[in-house]
């Protein structure tokens, strides 16, 4: 199984390219894309998702160009957008019901066992209209697994979610990674460095680079710096520094940055962790 790009741009009418000749291999297990707005992660998702063409080049999955076969992947697809819209009106139960009828599942247990994989199973017959915008994520989530797709993917899926139901939703895709390939777009970098077994950074519609997690970190080795410095010193420097985080202490701000820092008084070398890699592959931009 795997998933192909091949020099794959998106142009819009406006000539503005929202992906620009992306060319990436990507096979089972969890895929996690990071990069800021406008990067162009929703529009490579929306393509593999078949909701829109690239301009030029083509997408491969499975052998199968989509462009040219798209209900080959649409039967094999779990697709969760950014921006998920439910009927309140009927149960949850009856929702996950109808969309599972729509992609060809018959079996009204596997309704429930979804249901229950998202911890909404105790409130399948409640009308959509009570849930918390959590819960409706959490729904969300129950009909992109209905049709147990061999291809899922994921938006911003930890939106709304509460820290016990994102650690269970991240045990979830570890376990469809198994035999599935999951795509994950997330701005919480925490949630793609806990699972993801490879890591493609987007900036400006191109990849930076895609790897492993150990990959991306090997690249910002020996490029993270800690020091702690007074308050008026760290405002006269911080727009000339690449901050990765910064915490005032009673003994002044503890910052991290990447980069040069060797010149910083009292900076000692760290190990990098995937923001500092993050930031130091993108100069200094912010996931989101």
């Amino acid at each position: 199984m795997a998933l192909i790009f091949e020099s794959v741009t998106k142009r819009y009418r406006s000539g503005i390219k929202a992906v620009n000749d992306v060319s990436l291999r990507f096979g089972p297990g969890i895929v996690g894309l990071l990069g800021p707005n406008g990067a162009g992660k929703t529009t490579l998702m929306q393509m593999v998702a078949t909701r829109t063409r690239p301009t030029s080049g083509r997408i491969l999955f499975q052998g199968r160009d989509i462009g040219r076969d798209p209900d080959f992947v649409r039967s094999r697809l779990g697709y969760l957008p950014q921006d998920f819209g439910v009927y309140d009106s009927v149960t949850a139960f009856e929702f996950i019901s109808f969309l599972g009828g729509l992609k060809g599942v018959r079996k009204k247990g596997r309704v429930m066992e979804v249901l229950e994989a998202v911890n909404l199973h105790t409130v399948a017959h409640r009308q959509v209209r009570t849930f918390s915008g959590g819960m409706k994520q959490r729904l969300g989530i129950a009909q992109a697994l209905v049709n147990d797709p061999e291809l899922l993917i994921v938006d911003e899926p930890t939106a709304g979610l509460d820290p016990e139901e994102r650690v269970r939703f991240r045990t979830l895709l570890t376990s469809l990674g198994r035999s599935a390939l999951v795509i994950l777009s997330t701005h919480i970098v925490s949630d793609v460095e806990a699972i993801a077994g490879t890591i493609a950074l987007l900036q400006k519609g191109r990849i930076l680079k895609s790897g492993s997690p150990e990959e991306l970190l090997a690249a910002a080795a020996g490029q993270v710096w800690e020091a702690v410095l007074p308050s008026h010193e760290f405002e006269r420097q911080r727009s000339s520094l690449r901050i990765s985080s910064a915490a005032q202490r009673p003994d002044g701000v503890h910052v991290r940055l990447v980069g040069d820092g060797a010149g910083i008084i009292g900076a000692t070398c760290a190990e990098p962790n995937l923001e500092d890699a993050y930031i130091l592959l993108t100069g200094g931009a912010q996931p989101s």
